[in-house]
């Protein structure tokens, strides 16, 4: 570093004129300026000329051209930034608040992006895991009617109905509305019974499948037997609908019109015509296991239809061929077997009219 010399000299000619010396004890290079051999001495008495304002180094370092000032101690340097400098500063360097302020939307739109994505992916899952679910359960298969044990409650008892398993109702006289002018029947059947028959309403007759409308059956069925035929009351003991529930003719206790050692099963409906349908089966075979546990039925009772005791079409042809492969049924009266009833000296054929 280099020194003004004759800072206090009033001459402004002297002022001009920069001292090239080294710092005190630093080497002078002979080399390190090129200045002129001698100096006119007219610069430093006259004013009006001043020196020379081109310099000519080469291979010098440490060379202070103008004024400098130097500091003893020590020294602390504020900086004030022009509002302006600022500015331009923050331009130069790509957009400044504008550019922060876009980077941060840029930043938002891209998270709101990738959570609509994600939600849009998510209602996807659910909706394809439904649809497989639903697909599925239209297609399964219905699953098959419990063949398991049969559970039985309480039987006749006013103002319930009764199940004999497997939804297969008991629907009492009170229930369906039997007549109050029925008469008191007269002749019990005794227990246990031996013989289990079955027929059908027949006469063009067609099934009923709610309980409405074979209530209105089972009560038809009675108003003819009592004021066309003079019976005391409905022939059966029991009849079956086709929605699968047993109506209460006659019961356990008491005779029908057909023979008094026999339990009377009668389809609701023409079944020349018609199919029994599974429920009905279904419901007469659970009718006829409540009869066993109960001990109405004899244990080797024998099952006939109405056609092998007497000439008549009931309980018509496709009834007929099913009670056929029950285990319990008995072919009296057909071919070279023995009448019905002949070994508990029933007469033939078995119209009882009671």
């Amino acid at each position: 570093m280099y020194e003004q010399r004759n800072t206090s000299d009033p001459n402004p000619a002297n002022n001009a004129l920069w001292n090239l010396t080294g710092r005190p004890g630093s080497h002078q290079s002979s080399n390190a300026a090129s200045l002129p051999t001698s100096i006119p001495q007219s610069i430093f008495s006259n004013p009006s000329v001043q020196p020379s304002s081109v310099v000519n180094l080469s291979n010098s370092s440490d060379v202070v051209i103008g004024p400098m000032t130097q500091y003893q101690g020590p020294v602390t340097i504020y900086q004030y930034m022009d509002a302006t400098v600022e500015a331009r500063s923050m331009q130069a360097n790509g957009g400044g608040i504008n550019q922060t302020r876009n980077t941060s939307s840029t930043s938002v739109s891209q998270k709101i992006t990738t959570t609509s994505k994600l939600l849009v992916a998510l209602i996807s899952l659910v909706l394809i895991v439904a649809a497989i679910i639903i697909y599925v359960e239209l297609t399964r298969k219905p699953p098959e009617p419990l063949r398991g044990p049969i559970f039985f409650s309480n039987n006749y008892e006013h103002d319930t109905f009764p199940n004999l398993g497997n939804g297969h109702i008991v629907v009492d006289r009170l229930q369906w509305g039997a007549s109050e002018l029925a008469n008191k029947l007269k002749v019990p059947l005794k227990h246990p019974i031996p013989y289990v028959l079955i027929t059908h309403i027949g006469v063009q007759s067609t099934s009923c499948y709610t309980i409405y409308k074979c209530s209105i059956k089972m009560r038809t069925i009675q108003d003819s037997a009592i004021a066309e035929k003079g019976l005391p009351d409905i022939q059966s003991n029991f009849y079956v609908g086709s929605d699968g529930y047993v109506y209460v003719g006659r019961g356990w206790n008491w005779a029908n019109t057909y023979a008094n050692s026999s339990l009377a099963i009668t389809f609701m409906g023409d079944y020349g015509r018609y199919e029994p349908n599974e429920k009905q089966v279904e419901a007469t075979q659970y009718l006829l296991a409540y009869g066993l546990t109960n001990k109405f039925i004899d244990l080797n009772y024998k099952l006939v239809a109405q056609n092998q005791t007497k000439q008549t079409k009931s309980p018509g042809a496709n009834a007929y061929r099913i009670i056929k492969k029950w285990p319990h049924f008995y072919p009296c009266g057909m071919d070279d077997n023995p009448k019905c009833g002949s070994e508990l000296g029933l007469p033939y054929p078995w119209d009882a009219q009671m």
